[in-house]
């Protein structure tokens, strides 16, 4: 899903990763973090809010906390990734105020609670939030990235996709570990197509 220019993928396995992945560079366009209707819809999006739900209490102090959380969460998860401890690297300890962010918005909140309707074809669906807060959605979010990087088995999972200009972190949870980037259709298919015109070139010349 997009807005725009911006393309939005779940690809990640965690709402936390996805959440960095919402800053990364696009191939045009600006992050969907930028503005409150583009948090918004992400929210729903990254299935943190029910459809449906009111999204006019979505303002600017929102874009600035999640913008704060996400950059927080890229710290920690980048120096996990590439030095296998939350430590940046060159650090002789964790990055303290990147951790206790986190920490304090795990700890805010609780996460918006939810109830089960009847859809329209019988099906139970999600009802939407009366009204969404800003600190119960932060809390969900750090709390999932407080789960991954205490989870010793998903913290090895921890992979940052091989793809050309690609910077996104996923979970690998495929057999054997051998998955090598955030998307086998976007990434994976662009190194593909690349190999092929590569393979192209050299039978002409």
């Amino acid at each position: 899903m997009g807005i725009g220019s911006y393309e939005w993928r779940f690809d990640s396995g965690r709402v936390c990763l996805d959440l960095v992945a919402s800053g990364e560079p696009a191939a045009s366009g600006p992050g969907p973090l930028d503005r409150p209707e583009r948090l918004g819809r992400w929210l729903v999006a990254a299935g943190l809010l029910p459809a449906g739900t009111p999204l006019d209490p979505v303002g600017p102090d929102w874009v600035d906390r999640f913008t704060e959380l996400r950059d927080c969460i890229r710290l920690l998860v980048y120096a996990q990734v590439e030095t296998g401890t939350t430590r940046p690297p060159g650090a002789t300890r964790p990055p303290g105020t990147a951790l206790d962010l986190l920490n304090a918005l795990a700890a805010d909140a609780a996460p918006p609670a939810v109830r089960a309707v009847r859809g329209d074809d019988g099906a139970l669906v999600r009802a939407p939030l009366a009204r969404p807060e800003c600190g119960a959605l932060l809390a969900a979010v750090a709390r999932d990235a407080v789960d991954l990087l205490t989870d010793p088995v998903a913290r090895a999972g921890l992979r940052r996709c091989e793809g050309d200009n690609c910077r996104r972190v996923y979970v690998d949870t495929s057999r054997g570990r051998r998955r090598r980037w955030c998307s086998s259709e976007v990434c994976g298919n662009r190194e593909r197509v690349a190999r092929h015109r590569r393979r192209a070139a050299v039978a002409r010349a």
